[in-house]
């Protein structure tokens, strides 16, 4: 009986060197944009996997997000990027970012300075719970 070595993960496609460069082509293949070009980003806090916040991206807010250490997002009201924590001081410091399994949803994992939502709440979800059934298993 012979082992078998698990297959290698496929590698991370390298980010360009220049920052104000094309998100590269593997990532740009790979996301499923909604009919305005954008994907849905979710932010989690790194370290306590908080649920922070939902922000959208194009692959120009991704790239930047990519390659600043910063978060970038796209507004859909205002039609511009905005970079968390500009105004508010409340900054995302990127961790990770990575690709759900369907390719229409991105996962940033950040270390969040501050409240994360507009409202000056840690995150957009506090005090928004709906009441609900809870299941249970067998």
């Amino acid at each position: 009986m012979s082992e078998q070595s698990a297959p290698s993960p496929t590698p991370a496609p390298e980010l360009s060197s220049d920052p104000a460069g094309p998100l590269p082509q593997e990532i740009a293949n790979a996301l499923k944009r909604d009919a305005a070009g954008l994907v849905a980003a979710i932010v989690q806090q790194h370290d306590t996997n908080e649920v922070l916040m939902l922000g959208w991206m194009d692959d120009e807010a991704l790239h930047r997000t990519m390659t600043s250490g910063r978060v970038t997002f796209y507004s859909r009201s205002r039609q511009e990027y905005w970079r968390k924590g500009d105004t508010s001081g409340h900054v995302q410091f990127v961790k990770s970012v990575a690709l759900d399994c369907d390719g229409d949803a991105l996962l940033i994992r950040v270390d969040q300075i501050g409240a994360a939502c507009h409202t000056g709440t840690r995150t957009c979800f506090d005090g928004r719970d709906f009441s609900v059934v809870t299941g249970h298993r067998d």
